[in-house]
């Protein structure tokens, strides 16, 4: 497998494994904690509407799903302030027409998507340099972000009463965390693709949350899991001959299902 390394494919896809397991780990862990992950689930979906419109303008579908990714971040952001009590029903009904977007989009584009699979079930292989480069800027952003505002994502994703209390502005907070997911959504796209994003968004941070009780800690632990996941997957995959998507999926799975009984949690919540 180490001559894999000689093409140029198979490093791209070891550095997009690493660059995607730098944001999940990360943003992955305010999702687990804040208990995100169905406002996740809409953004990526949503995301696809995005690579519609870019299959059909002719533009990088990454960068179409980014515009819709931050688009839906911020609806989703502006719901959770004016309408709380019907967050599920509205953030289903995004998941769904974004989906529906995206393939009306891609029906009306002249010719045929090619790699159309790859962004619902992820192809880590195909990931080209442009989008390695458009990865570098997304986690450099997210990781400024986070950095800047530490104390105060560290105060909304506890207690939100208690940072209003201390004029923490957490609207603002929550909105550039929905952002920040949306970011981290995007590069995940590659990776695993739409239809997975959410399984490796949360869980490495989910076995890292079992195992550790300081986000600090729980932010790195989730990117070093990231990684091995991400490339343990790649390398089950050559050998499987296996979509590296679901590789990637099914051994975090396994991994934290192993976590969970070795921890008990699961015998004590069965109680």
């Amino acid at each position: 497998m180490i001559a894999l390394l000689e093409f140029e494919f198979f490093r791209n896809a070891i550095l997009a494994g690493i660059l995607a397991s730098i944001a999940c780990g990360i943003i992955g862990t305010y999702v687990v904690v804040k208990r995100l992950s169905f406002l996740g689930g809409g953004i990526s979906h949503a995301a696809f509407g995005g690579i519609g419109l870019g299959y059909f303008l002719g533009v990088s579908p990454v960068l179409g799903a980014t515009v819709f990714s931050l688009a839906a971040a911020g609806f989703i952001s502006y719901l959770r302030r004016r309408a709380h009590q019907y967050m599920d029903t509205l953030i289903a009904a995004m998941w769904a027409v974004g989906m529906a977007i995206g393939i009306l989009f891609i029906r009306w584009t002249p010719g045929y998507a090619p790699d159309l699979f790859s962004y619902l079930f992820g192809n880590i292989l195909l990931v080209p340099s442009t989008d390695l480069m458009m990865m570098i800027a997304l986690d450099t952003v997210i990781v400024l972000t986070v950095w800047l505002l530490y104390n105060e994502l560290l105060a909304v994703t506890f207690d939100e009463e208690f940072a209003t209390i201390q004029n923490v502005p957490v609207a603002r907070v929550n909105a550039i965390l929905l952002s920040l997911i949306a970011l981290s959504v995007v590069m995940l796209i590659r990776v695993v693709g739409i239809i997975l994003v959410i399984a490796l968004l949360t869980i490495p941070a989910a076995v890292s949350r079992i195992l550790t009780t300081r986000l600090y800690t729980m932010m790195v632990l989730s990117v070093i899991l990231g990684c091995l996941f991400t490339l343990g997957g790649i390398a089950l995959s050559y050998y499987l001959d296996a979509p590296s998507g679901a590789t990637i999926i099914l051994l975090s799975a396994v991994t934290y299902g192993i976590v969970l009984a070795r921890s008990g949690r699961i015998r004590s919540e069965a109680m």
